[in-house]
């Protein structure tokens, strides 16, 4: 019985990566002897068990034969003869093929350490093409690592995978997971971007796809095509350190201007209407769990209402909080204002600039958010009876007071720092709620001394 640390592990080992889960290989034994061991078998379709002390995965040498379509389509085998390299030859990429003893050794068959030390993303037999999941996983691989090229032949093969309809039988959930692990990459953009040229994009994220080649006014959007904004402003919210569901939120905020009608491009009034409609859709197609789904419908809906919160009348302003529920919902709140900000700092030379609506919004509704609800209520239904749309009226009015007096607020120094501590008070009455992260708190300033 001879164990090894395989994968993952290994690869981000020699890359100097933190470390992650470890996964290990074990040769020459039976599940009999694993369980009299102490381990515990956890393996559904072939033979995993948990180490008795360090919970870690030890997986039987296996090998693999396909005998059906999709990447459900396999028939393992599992036998104290099957050899270390038969194990590491069924896997995806050369690089995650690479094994190490106890005292250190690595074992590499197929030139992963090579590969690595090349920077090159390459599978390891023709084998690749019958697990369509592999394209995901290389297009994810290509956002971990945005400085790895992807083999020529490998390109070719993945090409050849899509075309021939093998990935035609991806599953939803399955797909839905990589593409979440690739939102939390170092460079979520190349991802789609591997997808498009390999002609996955236009058959999992039609929506997406379709964006390229639309035209954009170029005293807005000096790139000029929809799809290459759009690939910057993911890219801006990974630089922003954006969460996945933000970055998820990012790929879709323009997905509406595809439904653009010809005749009024480059102009895209209406975009955002569109957009939400879309992202509805695809988030239902790809099964995306509600913390992605709801927020990116939001900022689809939402970031050009935002973009122009300043120059909106105070009452349009209480609107977008609402339609954003704001006031049960802060952290969601904040993350469409996020995703609208990673939209403006698109552009390199704009990050880390201010950017005023931001700001504003997160303001507008601290001041909205706390306002004496209660009192109010109580004191219209002294007024007018228990009238619930009259409750919400005076609520709604006194939220719309609250924004427009932080939007007139002076700008001479003593009046803003007096709104600073208010806001500083505020923000530590909801820490003591637990309603929003520290680190969203910290953000919430009113506007800058010069803001008009």
């Amino acid at each position: 019985m001879r164990t090894y640390l395989v994968g993952g592990a290994v690869r981000d080992k020699l890359l100097e990566r933190p470390p992650g889960d470890r996964d290990f290989v074990v040769v020459g034994t039976t599940p009999e002897e694993m369980l009299s061991a102490g381990y515990r078998a956890v393996g559904v379709g072939f033979p995993v068990f948990l180490h008795p002390k360090t919970n870690e995965e030890y997986a039987l040498a296996r090998t693999e034969k396909k005998h059906g379509r999709g990447y459900r389509g396999f028939v393992f085998y599992t036998s104290p003869d099957v050899s270390l390299e038969e194990d590491l030859r069924r896997r995806d990429l050369t690089i995650n093929a690479i094994a190490q003893e106890d005292d250190g050794t690595l074992i590499d068959p197929f030139g992963g350490v090579a590969d690595i030390a090349a920077k090159q993303l390459r599978h390891i037999s023709s084998a690749f093409a019958e697990d369509p999941v592999r394209v995901l996983r290389v297009a994810r691989f290509a956002a971990m690592f945005p400085d790895f090229s992807i083999a020529d032949d490998t390109m070719d093969l993945m090409k050849k995978m899509v075309r021939c309809g093998e990935t035609e039988h991806l599953v939803a959930e399955r797909v839905w997971q990589e593409l979440a692990r690739g939102f939390a990459a170092a460079c979520p953009s190349r991802m789609i971007k591997v997808l498009a040229e390999c002609g996955l994009l236009a058959q999992i994220m039609p929506e997406v796809a379709a964006l390229d080649g639309v035209a954009e006014r170029l005293d807005y959007h000096p790139e000029g095509d929809t799809f290459v904004h759009t690939m910057m402003v993911v890219d801006a919210a990974a630089d922003l350190q954006l969460s996945a569901p933000e970055v998820f939120a990012a790929l879709l905020h323009d997905i509406g201007k595809a439904k653009t009608p010809a005749s009024v491009l480059p102009s895209h009034h209406g975009h955002e209407a569109r957009g939400a409609k879309l992202a509805t859709a695809m988030c239902e197609r790809l099964v995306a769990p509600n913390e992605f789904a709801d927020l990116a419908i939001l900022a689809a809906a939402e970031h050009g209402n935002i973009h122009n919160s300043l120059a909106a009348r105070a009452s349009t302003v209480a609107d977008i909080l609402s339609r954003l529920d704001a006031y049960r919902r802060p952290e969601r709140a904040i993350s469409v204002v996020r995703v609208s900000e990673a939209d403006y700092a698109y552009w390199h030379t704009r990050r880390g600039t201010e950017y005023p609506q931001g700001a504003f919004m997160r303001a507008a509704m601290i001041v909205a958010a706390n306002i004496p609800a209660g009192d109010i209520a109580q004191k219209t239904i002294e007024k007018h009876g228990s009238n619930s749309q009259k409750i919400a009226e005076q609520i709604r009015q006194a939220r719309i007071l609250a924004i427009r007096k932080t939007r007139e607020l002076p700008t001479h120094t003593n009046a803003f720092q007096k709104m600073q501590e208010y806001n500083a008070a505020v923000a530590a009455e909801f820490a003591d709620k637990d309603k929003m992260p520290d680190k969203d708190i910290k953000r919430f300033v009113v506007l800058r001394p010069d803001a008009k």
